[in-house]
């Protein structure tokens, strides 16, 4: 593997698909939509199943307390949106919570502020689509929540609230690695879905979930129409095998994080953090 500019390894086959023609050729059909597709049933079939004692060991996944069914996981897909057995949650009124297992990232969202998601540049206008909405979370905090392969991928509401409304957002599935960046605009390109809650002391708040190539299907339990209250803690959805991220916007106020997650930040400045878990409080 080549060591790139940003300190990660790009694998050879990476480097094909970005830097020569035939490989560019083949990526424009990869990320198609039946392609992810048809990616997505074969890891959602039971002919999947070995890959899952082969990703246990790669990434070190802790088994315990998961829930396994008899005879073991029907597919790939089945034992990565596996669901555990006992959770833990902070209940207290006024908190807001981690809505997954995951590395937190907290950024202040400042007139023309473009923030790096995974190695890629874009503006809240740009990712919400949606100027008004944007507009009202200027000088607000940006929670920038990163799931890799070794974390669970079901997650929760952060926060209560009542939806006022939500959006779903089609997008080329497309590889996040970073050597992708320097040919196309990549979460520019990503599905993404968001719901705008109002979330009582914590005003207008924005939960949005990414998905990423071959197969980070969004899979959500509400109905888009449902404008019903929702609970900090409440199963909100799973993602399927991709990469992933969820963001969490708050609007301008008095919003104070946990302090005692600062003594947890990693070499990149990232933030370890477990579904459910205090995040942040109003003052």
């Amino acid at each position: 593997m080549k060591e790139n500019n940003l300190g990660t390894k790009d694998s050879l086959g990476l480097r094909f698909l970005y830097r020569t023609l035939p490989g560019r050729m083949i990526l424009k059909l990869l990320v198609q939509p039946k392609v992810s597709q048809m990616a997505g049933r074969f890891l959602s079939s039971p002919v999947s199943r070995w890959i899952v004692p082969y990703y246990v060991r790669r990434y070190h996944i802790c088994m315990d307390n998961i829930e396994v069914p008899e005879g073991g996981f029907s597919s790939f897909n089945a034992f990565f949106t596996r669901k555990r057995k006992l959770e833990s949650c902070d209940m207290t009124y006024g908190h807001l919570i981690s809505p997954c297992d995951g590395l937190l990232s907290v950024e202040k969202i400042s007139d023309n502020a473009e923030f790096d998601i995974k190695h890629t540049k874009f503006t809240l206008e740009d990712l919400l689509r949606d100027r008004e909405l944007a507009e009202r979370f200027r000088d607000g905090a940006l929670l920038i929540f990163r799931l890799t392969p070794q974390h669970y991928h079901r997650y929760s509401y952060a926060m209560g609230g009542k939806v006022l409304r939500a959006r779903k957002i089609r997008g080329k599935l497309h590889c996040v690695r970073p050597i992708a960046l320097r040919t196309v605009p990549v979460f520019a390109q990503n599905s993404r879905e968001y719901e705008v809650i109002a979330a009582g002391k914590f005003g207008i708040v924005v939960q949005m979930e990414i998905g990423a190539l071959l197969v980070g299907k969004i899979n959500n339990f509400r109905e888009k129409t449902d404008k019903s209250r929702v609970w900090a803690g409440d199963e909100k959805g799973y993602f399927a095998f991709g990469g992933s991220t969820i963001v969490v916007m708050l609007q301008k106020g008095n919003v104070v994080l946990n302090e005692t997650l600062y003594g947890r930040q990693n070499g990149s400045g990232e933030i370890p953090v477990q579904k459910g878990e205090f995040i942040a409080s109003v003052s």
